[in-house]
């Protein structure tokens, strides 16, 4: 609890530090968490919308889905009936508005490619944001004894001047 590990991998200690200092550091760890968390939030919406690529390709493109009539998405709220002429092929968005032609099966490697490579990126995110967290942790600790040495230093001399 004395340390954590500043800018640079230098080690500080928390104890040494003045409560302006510690409040500084405590304001920019709330905010690095803040924004690891929301970046947790996104990767974990990307992997789930993948993972819905991944159950379509699977439940919808089957042979059969040529004879039905499905809804085609003009916006997000317009829709037109239509059918599929070939379930064997699909366009695959490959990011920046890029879209490549594919067969189910590449589709189908693509996306578990993709789900598996979120699925590192977010244990290593966790990782971090558990890092972040614990030395918040142990600044807000630091400063809270600080603030509260302070409180009882100012009544002492209050009441050794009264």
């Amino acid at each position: 609890m004395a340390s954590s590990a500043a800018a640079g991998g230098q080690q500080v200690r928390l104890n040494d530090l003045p409560a302006q200092t510690l409040s500084q550091l405590k304001k920019q760890l709330d905010e690095e968490v803040s924004h690891l968390t929301n970046s947790f939030q996104s990767l974990r919406s990307a992997q789930a919308k993948f993972n819905e690529c991944l159950k379509s390709l699977s439940a919808a493109l089957v042979p059969e889905a040529t004879s039905r009539t499905i809804l085609v998405p003009l916006t997000a709220s317009l829709y037109v009936p239509g059918r599929l002429a070939d379930t064997d092929k699909v366009l695959v968005d490959v990011g920046t508005g890029f879209y490549v032609e594919k067969d189910r099966t590449k589709a189908k490697v693509f996306y578990e490619g993709k789900i598996k490579e979120l699925g590192t990126n977010l244990d290593d995110l966790e990782k971090i944001v558990g890092g972040k967290s614990d030395n918040l942790r142990m600044v807000e600790e630091v400063l809270r004894q600080k603030l509260l040495a302070q409180g009882g230093a100012e009544g002492s001399a209050a009441g050794a001047q009264a």
